[in-house]
Parts: C-alpha cells; structure tokens; sequence
C-alpha cells in the first residue's frame, strides 16, 4: 500500500529545505509551563535524526492544544527545547509562523539546521473550527496564507503526523500540492502497522475494545465485521455495558444514568443491529467489578442490577478474555477496560495488556488512555506496535481514507517527474 506514497527513501536531502510537519501535540501544564508527557515528541525523533543526518535544511511544523483544546494551547518553544535535548543537537526556535521572521530565518538556514516555528494553530486557518466550517478542498488550501508563504522556501515536504492524518488543514495537506512530499518514518510504521491489520491479518484476529470513547468503537466496528476481518470482539468499559443494555439487561440506575449522561444512548439501536448481526463475534462480559467501601467487589452479570458503578470487568470475564486472546494471531486493542488509574479497578486492563503484550501474536495497541496504561505497566516493548494516532487510527480502521493519505499519494503521482536526487 505503502507504494503509491514517497518514503525518505524517495529523496536526497541534502542541502534541501525541507518542511517537516509533525504531531507533537502533548498534555501541558499551564500552571507550571511544561509539557506533562512528551510521548510524541519521543516517536518523531527518528524522523528528524535521519534528516539532520542527510543534511537537510529542517523546518519543523507542529500544533500544540487549539480551538477544542484551549487548555494545552501554547507556543512550542518548550517542544523545541525537548527535541535539542533529545537529539543533543541544537534546535532553534521562532515565535512565528509564516512572518517576514520566520521566512528570514529559513532562508539563512545552512545544511544541518533544524529550526522550529511557533505553533501552527496560532494561524486561524490552521483552526478546527476554520476546517469544519469552511471545507476547503486541498488545492483551496495550497492558497491559505501559511502555505503559501513557506512553500516557495522549501524543496521538499515530509509529513510525519500521521496522528493528524485524518485532519484536513493546510499543514497537512496543502503543501503536497505545491512540492515534492513524503511520509516520514512515523507515517510510515503506523501506516504500515495498521495496514497490517486492515488488508491481511493473520487469523484469528481478536479485537479488545473498551474505554469511555465508545464512538470510536462503533466507528470501526461495521467495517471490521461487515469485511471479515475481526473473528471475535471482546468488549468492555462502557462499551459493554451499552451493549447490556442493548440487549435488554439492567446493569442497574448508576451505571445507566453515566451513560445517559455522556449521552451514548445514541449507540443503543447500533448495538442492537450488530448483536442480530454478529451474535457469534460480540463476546460480552460474564462478571463486573465495582468499589464498595474501598474495596473491589464482583459481581456476575445474572446478579444485575447494582447500585453500584460498574468499573471493571471481573475475573471470569478475564478468565474467558485472556484465552480468546491465547489463540489469537493479531490483536488489535483501543480503551481499556476498566479505572486503569485506580488500583481496585485496574485488574481487567492489567491482565488483557500482559496477555496480549506476552502473547506471540502480532499486537498492535493505540488511543490514549491505552499508551497511558501501557506506560504504567512498562509493556511498550513488549506490543509489535503501539500507536500514537487515536482518531486517525479509529479512522483508517473504519475504512476511511485519511485526508493526508490522498494528499501524499495525490502528490507522489503530480510530482513524479520530478528528479529526486
């Protein structure tokens, strides 16, 4: 799949400028100014290694919070100071965009550079509310003011935020219409990793799905079953519990009323047609957890309903996950469990991530509730791949072709005459 889209290995570098767009938004804290995790900044390292390595003149773009983040909306000064100590190499910064500052500083950049500018969101079109609102075509946005100041600059464009992939803003898919454009090594390896997935998993292939994003779920889900490629689902989190419901069982009025309350009764018909559907593949939980005075209490699902928050999953259920997992040759997982964050409610999401990390299955991992945990338990090594793109993953899952996929591979094909070395 990969072929249709430039790689790295597509271009000669050196001495290019070379525009590297990447995904380095990350949790901030606005009390103390310093990014809390910095998850993302650590996998677009290789990227910028490999072409500092080639001698590439290296602008790097990035956004940080926004519109519907406003609490992690900031420069990214300080991601510029994580990625020179990183690298341990200097990165230098300018607060600014597409100014005369900024075009200055990338026209005297000499080969081996790296310079990182402010925060594409400080530009309006870069803006959420811009994308959803207006709808601009690629070509629209290959005339937004921030494309159209730093493209003459470049000779090269590499995109490198594939947890972005599903956005369609100028950074991301407007320079592929005006310059030679590849994916970097990030794109590249969770393109790949879910591809994997997607076009020819190696069966069985088992899908753990849980967390408190259930949309996600529902989005993947039609095109995972309705194309075979899912052999079983195991649920939990409140996507089980949706499904309970669906299916006619009281999990009882606490439990209930957080659901109505984040309104994912939305959900109840959907559920219903994929149980009538897909009975065999929706595995369902046998037993729930739930804190009681501080302490973790099961209960079986013949015993609803508690007045109770459900919070886990039990240890039948685990019993009964852990060996669908045993026997699977590609597992796919996205939310957990359970309260992963609390020690009486972490035991569903603790024993599914070991079985699958410990299993010989290809495993791949992904969203962000699901890296935190996978941080917690120090399981990162142990998954064939972990994800950092959660609504990009959920997107391509579902059969989506992502907005900056057909910008790279619309590229490769406009500029395919053109020399790359």
């Amino acid at each position: 799949m990969k072929d249709s889209i430039n790689t790295l290995d597509d271009f000669n570098f050196k001495g290019k400028t070379t525009l590297l767009r990447l995904d380095l938004n990350s949790p901030y804290d606005n009390v103390n100014n310093k990014l809390k995790d910095i998850t993302r900044i650590k996998a677009a390292i290789p990227t910028i290694e490999e072409l500092y390595n080639k001698n590439a003149k290296l602008v790097l773009l990035t956004h940080q919070g926004g519109d519907l983040e406003y609490e992690n909306y900031t420069s990214t000064k300080l991601h510029s100071l994580v990625i020179s100590e990183l690298l341990g190499k200097p990165v230098k910064f300018i607060d600014d965009v597409c100014g005369p500052a900024a075009r200055n500083e990338i026209k005297n950049l000499i080969n081996g550079d790296i310079l990182m500018l402010d925060n594409v969101r400080f530009m309006a079109e870069e803006l959420t509310l811009f994308e959803t609102k207006l709808k601009l075509t690629p070509q629209q946005q290959a005339k937004t003011l921030v494309v159209s100041k730093l493209a003459p600059l470049a000779d090269i464009y590499v995109c490198d935020a594939f947890a972005a992939a599903h956005r369609s803003q100028p950074t991301l898919v407007g320079f592929e219409e005006l310059l030679p454009s590849a994916m970097g090594r990030l794109f590249e390896k969770e393109y790949e990793a879910l591809s994997k997935i997607i076009v020819s998993p190696e069966k069985p292939t088992v899908f753990c799905l849980g967390g408190a994003k259930i949309e996600d779920a529902f989005d993947m889900m039609p095109k995972v079953l309705n194309d075979n490629i899912a052999d079983k689902i195991l649920t939990s989190g409140l996507l089980a519990q949706v499904f309970m419901i669906a299916k006619g069982i009281d999990i009882g009025l606490t439990s209930k009323e957080l659901i109505l309350k984040k309104k994912l009764d939305i959900f109840f018909d959907l559920a219903k047609n994929i149980l009538s559907n897909f009975q065999d593949k929706i595995i369902l939980p046998l037993d729930f957890a739930y804190v009681s005075e501080g302490k973790r209490v099961e209960v079986l699902k013949e015993d609803l309903p508690i007045n109770y928050l459900i919070s886990d999953i039990g240890s039948k259920t685990i019993s009964l996950y852990k060996e669908e997992i045993s026997k699977a040759k590609t597992i796919f997982i996205n939310g957990p469990a359970g309260i992963f964050e609390k020690p009486e409610t972490e035991t569903g999401t603790k024993e599914i991530w070991l079985s699958a990390a410990n299993s010989q299955a290809y495993s791949v991992i992904g969203g962000g509730d699901s890296i935190s945990a996978v941080n917690k338990y120090n399981l990162k090594d142990k998954f064939s791949y972990v994800c950092t793109g959660g609504g990009a993953m959920v997107r391509f899952l579902s059969g989506e072709e992502l907005p900056v996929v057909k910008a790279l591979k619309a590229s490769a094909v406009k500029f395919k005459n053109r020399i790359k070395g």
